[in-house]
């Protein structure tokens, strides 16, 4: 389970509160081990059943809203729906315990799987002990783009910060290759924090929100309802219905999201001997895709066939069909990645976010928190996707813009005025230069522009700060000599223009360099400042090392997800 209700939960937590006043103490939560899950499953392999309907798993998220449409809005499938179109007979089952999926799925109850490429990696061990049940990725449907988030206590503010604290996060789920990988982007790894392993992600006493409860947590991973919980509606908790005085989102996946990827696998037998079977189930999956969206942008008049769809997801993910709210709630909370993102995750050996490059970073981060005993090299379908554009328009469109360059400009622009730029940030590098250069060519910058192209593709909605800054050598010896005001002025909005102009060379170079290794950035993602000599590393320099220091380019990664009206609306 990855989303519920945020009224539901609220409701829960008051209640729990005032249990815990009336009775005087509060129970603490239980926490459970995480080791290998080689060690807790031993199902032995099984023959896939060949029943009238071909059982696939869905997990409460948005994303499988497509399948539930793609099915009729039926967990059976509708006579007259895509996947009947297709010769399909499929039965629907929801199954969030991740275990349960993967004993089904070796026993041969099911040939798929359905989860986070974090969870699917999580079992490399178990699915790669016998050549029948080693997945074969086949489809990704969504990105999470919201629906997920790490919060944190007061006195935490960048992920550098983590080190040595105690984070609490579901065994087994989907945000144990979220953690790896911020944690990793600051130059830490799990071995680097504490962690406290939760049964269940929301909604008992014993989740990750519940952890915080507790004063030995630091942070906790947790779905956006119980982020939004803990922090007071995603402000700053003020101990209040639930939330924790003190704590804040420190980061989504509305900023960081290309980290959790929602994909179908599927059994190495089922797929060599059913290829066009499971072709068709993929095909009848976009084509849903789709149709679920122009359902959402069309929805008053398409109201019958959209509460159609929206009432029967509630009944099958969410246990009832009346919560509709909730059920909107996860389709905002992610992004399809439709034919174009499928051809690119899957095919495009470039692009830092591919299948391949999150398999590696995912399984080496599990190996070095002992929770992998070896790599697995999964494979995928290797889709003809040129078979596949059979009924689906717009495939070839240009990608928009993911900001709105001027709102963005303004908010930086604010914080910057009011000294408060740090705020926000994630992680930061920067490069030096040598006196009097204009230009930064990739040769000699390729490992820090390497750096900003990887954290750009991976927080796709954090905005990136390219901001220059000049050496106070000049500046200091002519106040010195007592040079007039007019003149230290002049001298500072040249240094103020000089580092403004090598931010644009910078960030134009980056672009460049990322255009020739065919991974396009999105523009507006960066902003440029030139600070001039406003912000020395020395304001007085002493040696010629500290001299070289001052003259730098720093990148800062700064999340922006309050600001809503910076961002364009995705469709």
């Amino acid at each position: 389970m990855r989303a519920i209700s945020h009224n539901f939960l609220r409701t829960w937590v008051i209640a729990c509160t005032i249990s815990v006043l009336v009775c005087g103490s509060a129970f603490a939560v239980s926490y459970v081990k995480s080791p290998p899950l080689k060690n807790e499953i031993n199902t032995r392999v099984g023959t896939v059943s060949s029943g009238p309907y071909l059982k696939v798993p869905v997990i409460t998220w948005g994303g499988d809203i497509a399948t539930i449409l793609a099915n009729g809005n039926s967990a059976r499938t509708k006579s007259g729906s895509i996947f009947d179109q297709k010769g399909l007979k499929i039965e629907l089952a929801r199954e969030d315990d991740f275990k349960n999926q993967i004993k089904a799925y070796v026993k041969g109850d099911t040939p798929f799987l359905r989860g986070t490429m974090g969870m699917i990696n999580m079992a490399a061990d178990v699915l790669s002990r016998d050549p029948r049940t080693k997945p074969v990725i086949v489809y990704q449907l969504t990105w999470s783009n919201g629906g997920d988030c790490l919060v944190v206590r007061s006195g935490i503010k960048t992920a550098r910060d983590l080190k040595g604290k105690t984070i609490a996060l579901q065994a087994y789920g989907p945000h144990v290759d979220y953690l790896a990988k911020i944690l990793g982007d600051a130059g830490l790894t799990l071995k680097d924090v504490n962690l406290k392993w939760t049964k269940d992600l929301t909604g008992t006493d014993d989740s990750p929100a519940e952890a915080l409860l507790e004063k030995d947590v630091d942070a906790v991973m947790v779905i956006i309802p119980d982020g939004l919980m803990l922090t007071s509606d995603g402000t700053v908790g003020t101990g209040a219905e639930g939330s924790v005085k003190g704590a804040r989102i420190m980061m989504s996946t509305k900023t960081a999201n290309r980290i959790i990827s929602d994909v179908y696998a599927v059994r190495s037998d089922y797929f060599d001997a059913n290829r066009d079977r499971v072709k068709s189930f993929v095909h009848g999956l976009l084509m849903a895709t789709q149709e679920l969206k122009d359902l959402f942008r069309n929805k008053e008049g398409r109201m019958t066939a959209y509460r159609a769809t929206i009432g029967s997801s509630a009944r099958i993910l969410l246990d009832s069909a009346q919560a509709t709210g909730d059920a909107e709630a996860l389709f905002g909370d992610c992004e399809f990645v439709e034919f174009r993102g499928n051809v690119r995750f899957f095919g495009d050996t470039k692009w830092p976010r591919n299948m391949e490059r999150l398999a590696g970073e995912i399984q080496t981060s599990f190996m070095a928190a002992g929770l992998l005993s070896a790599k697995s090299a999964f494979t995928h379908a290797q889709w003809n996707y040129d078979d596949m554009r059979a009924g689906l328009v717009g495939i070839d469109d240009v990608e928009s813009p993911r900001f709105k360059k001027e709102a963005v400009a303004q908010v930086v622009a604010k914080k910057q005025a009011m000294g408060t730029l740090s705020e926000g940030e994630l992680f930061s590098l920067e490069i030096n230069f040598k006196p009097n250069q204009k230009t930064f060519p990739a040769d000699l910058y390729s490992d820090g522009f390497h750096r900003v192209v990887e954290l750009a593709a991976t927080y796709g909605g954090a905005v990136i700060t390219v901001e220059g800054h000049s050496d106070p050598n000049k500046y200091n010896k002519l106040k010195k000599n007592g040079a007039t005001d007019i003149v230290l002025k002049r001298t500072k909005q040249a240094a103020k223009n000089l580092s403004m102009n090598r931010s644009l060379a910078v960030r134009n170079s980056i672009i460049a360099y990322a255009g020739n290794a065919s991974v396009p950035l999105d523009e507006s993602q960066f902003t440029v400042i030139g600070h001039g000599i406003n912000q020395p590393k020395y304001p007085r320099p002493k040696t010629k090392e500290q001299w070289l220091e001052n003259m730098r380019v720093v990148f800062r990664i700064i999340q922006i997800e309050a600001e809503s009206e910076a961002f364009e609306p995705l469709d």
